[in-house]
């Protein structure tokens, strides 16, 4: 008898390799959060506790170069991906539909979600301090489950430090986990469309 696994579900974990951009990167958030008026009061309304891009700038890339270099090395990261995922693209490449910043204070978190209309989304971690919070990952099978019993891998918590990248397939639920370091946590976060 054999039992095989079907239907992986796959999760990319990498490392930008560029320590001075990861420092751009970070100098570029916090000029965003301290003039960014309309991401202010959107973050405010919202309840998000700090700042968030999401909402008011669409532009990043062409705003501020630490962006589009943050660009390039993604598109590299995401064509993998896109590779051990087996999406059958017929020559075409996945490409950046949108990409926000996120500040994130103290005691902060961002409950599950997916990203609809994306094929790929991720995260690039900036600032990490100790206690930031995992992303939780879902099993995307959770809502199917119904009458069996528990399993110890129902949520995996993978935990970043500054330069890592993670990627998913947009439709696998996930959440930031509250953050109980005492300084901001910052990160990219990215989607990618077909």
């Amino acid at each position: 008898m054999t039992t095989r696994a079907l239907f992986p579900t796959l999760f990319y974990e990498g490392q930008l390799g560029d320590e001075s951009l990861v420092e751009e990167l970070e100098a570029s958030v916090r000029a965003l959060a301290s003039d960014d008026t309309a991401g202010k009061r959107w973050s405010k309304d919202h309840g998000y506790r700090g700042y968030t891009s999401y909402a008011s700038l669409d532009d990043l890339p062409q705003r501020d170069p630490a962006f589009a270099d943050l660009k390039r090395h993604l598109d590299r990261h995401v064509a993998r991906f896109a590779a051990d995922c087996g999406f059958q693209l017929g020559g075409k490449k996945l490409k950046l539909d949108s990409l926000w910043v996120n500040l994130l204070k103290p005691g902060g978190a961002h409950s599950g979600h997916i990203h609809p209309h994306s094929v790929v989304s991720g995260t690039i971690y900036v600032t990490v301090p100790p206690g930031s919070g995992a992303l939780r990952l879902e099993d995307p099978r959770l809502g199917l489950m119904m009458a069996a019993p528990p399993r110890g891998d129902t949520f995996v918590h993978a935990e970043p430090a500054p330069g890592t990248i993670f990627l998913w397939e947009s439709w696998l639920r996930h959440e930031v986990m509250q953050s109980t370091a005492k300084s901001d946590r910052i990160s990219v976060s990215f989607n990618y469309k077909w």
